[in-house]
């Protein structure tokens, strides 16, 4: 095979040796801007057209949505014939596992129906609280319960008896299952766990095919592709295992599956079966919290006895960035650089955050001025509470922003209510989601938890009689009976309808209106949150956005086919499960661009991006500024070594997102807990040579800043004051008394923001104001910035 035969345009040797390896099994170690994205859409392209293997055969894993988009993004731009039920494959571990579930495999014999939906980790805590205290369980720590249930189910699996702190723990894992089972529900780990159990059972494709014969055409994938395999757990292992262990072929007479590789396999055993390839860096390991293990990429190349590759050239940075990322590396060959630039790293210190807000915003501009774009621009901090005074200054001075944190439908109750609406709806079993709207005390009908269950369980008694009549003598259905009685008719109302519904028709279907209280304070709001996530649901269910809620155009396989309502908002449901929906955090986000599902945003908008240094992994910027590098924050403070080692990766990872300039700064006031005034130790270990220090401002620029914030919270109060006094001289001359001036004042107070609009104020003091906002709950604000205004 030549060179010009793989690629369009040009590959570098290391590049070339992984696209075109064939081993049964090959990890790449794919170092920090080495084109590894490039490499695995080259993979994918060789095999299917030089190879012709088809995609359909193909599983490519990654471990975000985004990730996956990409991929099948630079696959339509160099060939744009691939069809969306082409790349059913692609996707994330669990938006994988669940199509193999709905599609491929036969779920029924775990447990569960084809029509299962997926929960999320808050829903199934609340599941097996409500277990625990149904069954007199003795759980200690519940208010760490979800982390506990994470930590210690694989011991569970192992075949210990006993939990970590000797309570009932491991009582509750199999009467959580039995419950899932019977609401048939499955949790992220379930959709793994089950999926791996389905295909280690032994049964050949055909026998699953026989068992699932709604799967349709024989099915076995041929190849396994993995991005960012460093960031795998146990589970998402075992997966592969599994995956790997269902394409092999049969032994001949035996019926059985060949072990290749195996102790007593000759030399010359040519593996016929599925192939795995890997692209991965450990030094990029920062998620140890959420089950990942710094010795996953070497657990896997283990465990597949898998021929190891590199790709060592970085593309992105300059020299100097990657000479200061080489002190910081623990595996494998230094990066090598492709670029000539050799700018030096500036390392700056400011008296306090606030002083550095104001100074990001003055530079920025500058840069901005200067031709750079503002979506070329990052600021990178270690906690996220470090972006507030960020998010002020930036906003007050007029920079664009975009902040990256994932908000879900939780942070808008009305919309967190509706999907419970939703899923009972569309999953008549899920009795946990038909009680929790029933019982919400905003919205719908405000039962009591005991009263919601009879409205519940009485419906399998009524079943056969008219629905809007109880058995007491023709009885007028009560509201919370209504919208119960709407939502288990959802599926046959909706039986058979391939169209889309308006979002209007949903509304009065469901008696919205009645249900969101239309005599409350925030109905206003509500109404338009629900509408504007209405509209947005129908345009996605009818294809015309997403495939899934996680999912770009070019995935459109389940939207694609005639299926019918109900069954296309059970894949939206399931979807927003597994990815949120994406709503804009950013204090500049445009009209129009929130409760979008993930790939539909405005990713290329020219906003400087504010992030924690978690949240920049896999992205690059022509400018970084990586703010608080104090001893105490950047690194955090340690308990163990192996916390350590994860701070310096990532403190790695976040240098490394800098293409032409990076600049690290330090505080002599840090403000946070734990935070010492000095440089951290991470600046110490950058070679001299490689940085531009700069020393500390003047003393009075130092405390200028604060002088005048001082001095606008002291005119704040004086205002204040001064408006009381009015109020209450006022008020003696109309002969009224001071009881009734203070009742005056009490009155409700509208304000409005510029992100939030209107609202009613709660309270205020000397510094701070709260505001109530429909939708959005309450917000505190400093009166130092003018956050709101008094209408």
């Amino acid at each position: 095979m030549t060179e010009g035969n793989i690629r369009q345009i040009q590959l570098n040797e290391y590049q070339r040796a992984a696209v075109l390896d064939d081993s049964p099994a090959c990890v790449v170690n794919a170092n920090v801007g080495s084109g590894k994205t490039t490499v695995l859409i080259e993979k994918i392209l060789y095999l299917h057209l030089e190879r012709h293997v088809p995609l359909e055969q193909m599983i490519v894993l990654t471990f975000t949505n985004k990730a996956a988009d990409e991929i099948t993004e630079r696959l339509l731009r160099r060939e744009p014939g691939i069809r969306p039920e082409q790349v059913e494959g692609f996707g994330t571990f669990h938006s994988v596992a669940l199509r193999l579930l709905k599609n491929r495999l036969p779920v029924e014999n775990a447990g569960w129906t084809k029509e299962f939906t997926v929960m999320d980790p808050d829903e199934e805590t609340d599941l097996a609280l409500d277990i625990i205290a149904g069954q007199g369980l003795k759980v200690k720590y519940k208010n760490r319960l979800k982390k506990r249930m994470e930590q210690e189910y694989q011991a569970y699996l192992s075949g210990k008896t006993e939990s970590r702190y000797k309570d009932d723990l491991f009582r509750l894992y199999p009467l959580l299952l039995e419950e899932k089972k019977r609401q048939n529900k499955m949790s992220f780990a379930d959709l793994l766990r089950v999926a791996s159990e389905l295909l280690s059972d032994g049964k050949t494709e055909e026998e699953h095919r026989e068992a699932s014969p709604e799967s349709g055409k024989s099915w076995r994938p041929a190849w396994i592709i993995v991005d960012e395999v460093q960031d795998s757990d146990s589970l998402q292992l075992e997966f592969l295992a599994a995956l790997r262990d269902f394409g092999r072929t049969e032994t001949p007479g035996k019926g059985g599956r060949e072990k290749p590789g195996g102790e007593n396999a000759p030399e010359n055993h040519t593996f016929s079966g599925v192939k795995l390839f890997a692209v991965g860096d450990p030094n990029q390991v920062i998620y140890s919290w959420r089950g990942t293990g710094e010795n996953m990429f070497f657990r896997l190349k283990h465990r597949f006895a898998a021929r190891e590759l590199s790709l060592p050239v970085n593309y992105r940075s300059d020299v100097s960035i990657l000479e200061a990322a080489n002190r910081f590396m623990q595996f494998g060959e230094k990066i090598r650089g492709s670029r000539q630039e050799t700018g030096r790293i500036v390392v700056k210190n400011h008296y306090d955050p606030f002083q550095e807000a104001e100074y990001l915003a003055d530079r920025i501009r500058s840069l901005h001025e200067d031709g750079e774009a503002y979506s070329g621009i990052a600021v990178f901090y270690r906690l996220q509470r470090q972006a507030e005074v960020l998010t002020k200054v930036f906003e007050r001075q007029g920079i664009p922003f975009e902040l990256s944190v994932k908000r879900t439908l939780k942070d808008i109750p009305v919309l967190e209510w509706l999907l419970k609406v939703l899923r009972f709806s569309v999953n008549s079993a899920d009795i946990q989601s038909a009680v929790n709207v029933l019982t919400d005390p905003r919205y719908g009908g405000k039962c009591t938890k005991k009263k919601a269950l009879e409205i519940v369980r009485g419906d399998g008694r009524n079943k056969g009689k008219d629905s809007r009549e109880t058995e007491k003598g023709g009885r007028k259905e009560s509201g919370p009976e209504k919208l119960f009685r709407r939502m288990r008719e959802f599926p046959e109302y909706f039986a058979g309808r391939t169209e889309s519904p308006s979002a209007e028709e949903l509304f009065a279907y469901f008696g919205l209106r009645e249900a969101l209280h239309p005599a409350s304070e925030g109905y206003a709001g509500d109404e338009h949150a629900v509408m504007d996530f209405l509209k947005k649901m129908c345009g996605v269910c009818s294809g015309g956005g997403a495939a899934e809620a996680g999912g770009n155009e070019a995935r459109q396989t389940q939207y694609a086919e005639q299926k019918d309502f109900a069954e296309r908002i059970r894949e939206f449901v399931n979807s927003s499960a597994l990815y949120g929906m994406k709503t804009d955090a950013g204090e500049k986000a445009a009209d129009g661009e929130d409760m979008l599902p993930p790939g539909r945003g405005s990713d290329t908008a020219d906003r400087v991006k504010l992030m924690t240094l978690h949240a920049s992994k896999g992205l690059e910027f022509n400018v970084v500024f990586m703010i608080g590098v104090n001893q105490g924050l950047i690194p955090l403070r340690c308990r163990s070594f192996e916390q350590e080692e994860e701070e310096r990766r990532l403190f790695f990872v976040g240098i490394t997102r800098a293409k032409r300039t990076l600049e690290l700064s330090w505080y002599t006031n840090p403000g946070e807990p734990g935070a010492f005034g000095e440089p951290g130790r991470y600046l110490q270990m950058i070679p001299q040579h490689l940085m531009e220090r700069e020393d500390i401002r003047s003393h009075e620029e130092r405390h200028g800043n604060l002088r005048r914030m001082r001095r606008e919270v002291q005119e704040q109060i004086r205002k204040k004051r001064d408006g009381e006094n009015i109020g209450d001289a006022g008020a003696e001359r109309k002969g009224t008394d001071t009881g009734q001036a203070a009742d005056e004042r009490k009155k409700v107070i509208h304000v409005r923001h510029k992100k939030y609009g209107n609202g009613v104020l709660i309270s205020e003091d000397e510094m701070n104001v709260e505001v109530e906002f429909p939708g959005y709950g309450r917000k505190k604000f400093l009166k130092a910035f003018s956050e709101v205004e008094w209408i």
